[in-house]
């Protein structure tokens, strides 16, 4: 009995040891939309084999008010947002070993869509962003509200309505803010937004379209390098272009067809260009090279397949998006080849890779494990993580799930399966 304990506390320990060397990485802080680099993919991790109950088990869980905003997560503290009463927006501050609430923040921010979007809601969208001490939140009305992490305090408030006189969006403000250094870049204002991280004061604000019937674009900026350059990449209701960081003048652009400006999707890079997939327009990669000092776009290739509001992975050569018509294909980004489309899976996937597997989420709180598996669609295990509806991104961090489904924060904690092995060995 004596060496079966110490055999189990030697594999704890190991267990132990393993998860800290994970959190010393990227994974101990997810601190914006998709993850530590934007883009759905995390390394140095441990995930569990399976997800039965040994290996994925529930913490704590919180009421809130509803939200599509992905939890965010640093220094032990887990950041989210709701829309309460239908009259007010709030960000709160929790706990992450406890789910005990820290903070919360709340100021007026209701917005009605119209009703042939009412199934979509009328809560907040975005995810907020989290960097040096300052939480940064985009409201449902065109409002960026600027948040001290620690205590909640209101910092600066920026109203793209007010101050750029542009029109409220009809659907309310959707994409997440990007922060780079001393700045934060937004899709607010019918066009794209940089701004002092530390004050809010308007640097540039480019690419305006005006707006439209939607308002501000749905896809979120990303920062990326290409040709030796780092630029803002933004997909906007009308065209995938690049933004020079320092003056907003734009690199490179090209037209992305999309039904009623919806271009849902987060640009994802491979290697020198970029895969999209839009609701009314199709999927393509376009190469952007470099000749001569002046940037061209090159569609590669197209494909009548759709995307809708699932941001894909791209494990290796490989995107893995989930589509308009609710199935999941593999789609190869060197030659559009699409090697598997599965069964129907819902209306929606968030998805996070180690590279070797995918963790999916669907609308209806179904979690999956898939191997990211290039010639067919192979789910290892699934597992029912809410009973209300998941729209928001998950987030994994740490040892934790994060869940925020509709009206609940759940946190689930993690084991790799030697820790349960070594767990039910102890017991």
């Amino acid at each position: 009995m004596f060496k079966r304990k110490v055999v189990w506390a030697v594999g704890l320990y190991v267990g132990l040891g393993m998860v800290l060397v994970g959190s010393l990485n990227a994974q101990e802080s997810w601190t914006q939309w998709r993850g530590p680099q934007r883009n759905g993919l995390v390394q140095d991790v441990h995930w569990p084999e399976l997800l039965g109950k040994k290996q994925l088990s529930p913490a704590w869980k919180v009421r809130l008010g509803p939200s599509y905003s992905a939890p965010l997560v640093k220094a032990g503290v887990v950041y989210t947002t709701e829309t309460r009463d239908r009259k007010f927006e709030v960000a709160s501050a929790f706990e992450l070993k406890t789910g005990r609430k820290l903070w919360e923040a709340k100021w007026p921010g209701a917005l009605s869509v119209p009703f042939f979007a009412k199934a979509n809601g009328d809560w907040i969208r975005g995810t907020p962003a989290l960097h040096d001490g300052r939480l940064f939140v985009g409201g449902m009305r065109d409002v960026l509200t600027c948040l001290d992490a620690k205590t909640g305090k209101v910092v600066w408030r920026k109203d793209f309505v007010a101050e750029l006189k542009t029109p409220l969006p009809k659907f309310g403000y959707v994409s997440s803010p990007l922060v780079d250094g001393q700045h934060v870049y937004v899709q607010a204002g019918g066009g794209v937004v940089k701004l002092k991280a530390s004050t809010g004061e308007v640097v540039w604000w480019v690419l305006r379209d005006g707006g439209g019937m939607n308002g501000s674009a749905f896809s979120s900026p990303v920062i990326e390098t290409l040709h030796g350059e780092r630029q803002l990449v933004v997909q906007t209701r009308g065209v995938l272009a690049g933004v020079a960081l320092d003056s907003g003048d734009t690199l490179w652009k090209k037209t992305i067809p999309a039904f009623r400006g919806m271009n849902i999707i987060t640009p994802c890079k491979y290697k020198s260009g970029f895969f999209v997939s839009t609701y009314g327009g199709g999927t393509s990669y376009f190469e952007v090279d470099k000749k001569e000092g002046r940037y061209q776009v090159v569609e590669k290739w197209h494909k009548t397949t759709q995307g809708y509001m699932s941001t894909p992975v791209i494990v290796g050569r490989f995107a893995f998006t989930h589509l308009r018509n609710q199935r999941v294909t593999c789609f190869d980004v060197e030659t559009g080849e699409q090697s598997w489309t599965s069964t129907p899976f819902g209306k929606y996937w968030s998805m996070v890779s180690d590279g070797h597997h995918i963790l999916a989420l669907d609308a209806d709180g179904m979690l999956y494990l898939v191997e990211a598996n290039a010639k067919e669609m192979k789910i290892i295990d699934r597992s029912r993580v809410s009973e209300s509806p998941t729209w928001a991104h998950l987030t994994t961090v740490d040892g934790h799930l994060l869940v925020r489904s509709l009206n609940e924060l759940i946190c689930l904690n993690w084991q790799t399966g030697s820790e349960a092995d070594s767990s039910e060995e102890g017991d």
